[in-house]
């Protein structure tokens, strides 16, 4: 909130008048968090391996990977911390919509914690049972949806890409369609965190176009001129998704391959829930299987291997998910990890492209 004290300011200094508009504010919540994130990643990281706070890095995986066992873990909550004290610094903590993604990313960042505590401490790769940590992740993302439906902040209509005036009414069943799209997207991020500096650029890229969708729904001439929803509040989430980019960069200094420290299940769950919230916020719910592509292949791939392997006894791929299939097929681990950032990108161009195609 300390953008509210500088506007202030231009009462008697008019160059202040500059931080009333979300582009300046978006640009230094970019630095503001990247900086953040890079300069405390080496104290994050040395404090990890004091506590021996690493990964532990499940027996059935690929014989490759055990060498990364008791690499730290939990820096997802080193990208948590730069995204919270930059929305402190530059977003408008008064707006609805900015508390709904906050609590969000916090809720499941929680879960992750645990989840990732679970696993370090008590050595147990398994972390929570899945059908508890599945009910909490519903019940957030429920919760949370039901206050702001209930409230009037969000409508519980599904607009169809490519269809100006075609929007369904769910009413109160939105609840159970946005929660299993933040959940869904929450789980298909974890899942995709699999190889060094694989699941955060795609984050990365996700929230970059997201942060575009948020501007131009916050903004009524852009949404009408577009013949998107508009959406009240919208355009405040835009310094968050920057903000989610510029840590996610600084995290990647470290995180890319080979890997000093990892995101754990507290930035993946988290992340994913962010991406998940801001395309039910923004209307994109189902143009985000689109954007997070390489999330959802990543996530049917799972969902196929287990399907054919109960039903037949057989499996699809070599290993799943789809990332660990390429690795024993013999590809590189650098070589996968930066062609599934090309595929994110250009998934990102598509979306995008679809604006003006409403």
């Amino acid at each position: 909130m300390v953008y509210k004290w500088l506007f202030d300011l231009s009462e008697f200094i008019s160059v202040f008048n500059v931080f009333r508009y979300i582009t300046v504010r978006s640009f230094l919540a970019f630095f503001t968090a990247f900086f953040i994130c890079w300069l405390f990643a080496p104290y994050f990281i040395k404090k990890l391996n004091k506590r021996d706070i690493g990964e532990e890095i499940n027996s059935d995986g690929p014989d490759s990977h055990q060498k990364k066992s008791g690499t730290p873990t939990m820096g997802g909550g080193l990208v948590l911390f730069s995204l919270l004290l930059s929305s402190l610094l530059w977003v408008d903590m008064f707006e609805p919509l900015v508390w709904g993604v906050l609590s969000m990313v916090l809720g499941f960042g929680v879960i992750g914690f645990w989840d990732d505590f679970i696993k370090s401490r008590w050595k147990n790769f398994k972390g929570i049972p899945p059908r508890y940590r599945l009910l909490y992740e519903f019940g957030i993302s429920g919760l949370m949806l039901t206050v702001l439906i209930f409230t009037n902040q969000i409508e519980p209509v599904l607009y169809i890409p490519f269809f100006k005036n075609l929007a369904l009414d769910l009413s109160w069943f939105y609840v159970l369609l946005g929660s299993f799209v933040i959940t869904g997207c929450a789980n298909a991020v974890n899942l995709t965190d699999g190889l060094d500096g694989l699941a955060i650029v795609p984050v990365m890229v996700c929230a970059g176009a997201l942060a575009v969708f948020s501007y131009v729904a916050g903004h009524f001439s852009l949404a009408s001129y577009l013949g998107i929803p508009f959406i009240a509040g919208a355009g405040e989430i835009t310094p968050l998704a920057v903000a989610v980019v510029a840590s996610g960069l600084g995290f990647l200094w470290y995180n890319s391959y080979p890997a000093q420290i990892f995101m754990g299940d507290t930035g993946s769950l988290s992340l994913g829930a962010f991406l998940g919230t801001l395309a039910v916020f923004t209307k994109n719910e189902i143009l985000l299987a689109v954007l997070g592509g390489v999330f959802v292949v990543e996530a049917i791939s799972v969902i196929l291997q287990v399907i054919s392997f109960k039903m037949t006894g057989k499996r699809i791929f070599a290993m799943a998910p789809l990332h660990h299939h390429f690795e024993l097929k013999g590809v590189e681990e650098s070589k996968i990890i930066v062609r599934f950032w090309i595929v994110a990108c250009l998934l990102a161009v598509i979306s995008l492209a679809t604006l003006k195609l409403r």
